[in-house]
């Protein structure tokens, strides 16, 4: 999609980087990674197997999800790799659909709906499709010092080119590291809250704004760290506030719910 058609091309749910630590941490020895080009997608099923996988790989067994396609306008399917792979010599096995229940019967999981999961501010769902909270990362960045002058100092983070959930409150944890590559690896799970938002407190709108309150505070200095948001759960939307006193009360009031929600 992103060579094809680059404007409708999905936002990114895992960075490559957070990809390789979590193949990692499964137990894959190597990694190749496959830039896409026209030349790559213009192939049919059979030279896709033959000049790709066979000449470049030689496989003895290709593992592939019931809905897996390829070769040029995703001609080829499961179904023919496992056919194209017996005559070749190597064995394939598809993997069944993982499904959730959250009470309406059995959804197939798919990036798709993790997608709109995060859009509606699901946070706790995605959670579940994911098998782990929805992780944003990002450097820190100066803001306005608003969260400082009302007593919840916040980390301003300056996101990559991922997929920003619903705009809103949320509990999560927060990991810090001075690469996005060591981020991927560290998993800290500082208790935090999280607003994602634009600031309608007082008067007028800005700029979509991402903050983490650390719950128990920070004792160094986080300005240019990368910072991991993990997603727990959802706790309000956003709204305009009054006063500062009126909005200092309900930020009370979020830490205490994202404790409970984070069992701190």
């Amino acid at each position: 999609m992103a060579i094809l058609h680059p404007e409708k091309a999905p936002q990114v749910l895992t960075p490559l980087p957070l990809k390789q630590a979590l193949l990692e941490k499964a137990g894959v020895d190597y990694l190749l990674v496959v830039r896409d080009s026209y030349n790559l997608l213009s192939l049919s099923p059979e030279s896709f197997v033959d000049d790709f996988l066979v000449k470049t790989i030689a496989p003895r067994a290709v593992v592939e999800g019931e809905d897996f396609h390829f070769g040029y306008g995703r001609s080829g399917n499961a179904q023919v790799l496992a056919s194209l792979g017996k005559e070749r010599g190597f064995d394939v096995f598809i993997v069944d659909d993982a499904e959730i229940d959250f009470g309406t019967g059995p959804t197939k999981v798919s990036s798709t709906l993790i997608r709109l999961m995060l859009q509606s501010g699901n946070a706790a769902q995605a959670a579940v499709a994911l098998g782990r909270g929805y992780r944003l990362m990002g450097r820190v960045v100066k803001g306005r010092g608003k969260g400082t002058e009302l007593g919840f100092p916040t980390a301003n983070i300056e996101p990559h080119d991922q997929i920003i959930p619903a705009e809103g409150v949320y509990a999560g944890f927060v990991s810090v590291a001075d690469s996005v590559e060591k981020l991927c690896i560290a998993r800290q799970d500082i208790p935090a809250v999280f607003s994602l938002g634009r600031a309608k407190t007082f008067i007028c709108d800005h700029p979509l704004l991402i903050e983490a309150h650390l719950l128990a505070g920070c004792g160094e200095n986080l300005y240019d760290k990368f910072l991991a948001l993990d997603f727990i759960d959802f706790i309000r939307g956003q709204r305009r506030f009054g006063t500062e006193e009126k909005l200092k009360e309900q930020i009370k009031k979020d830490c205490q719910k994202a404790k409970q929600i984070l069992n701190v």
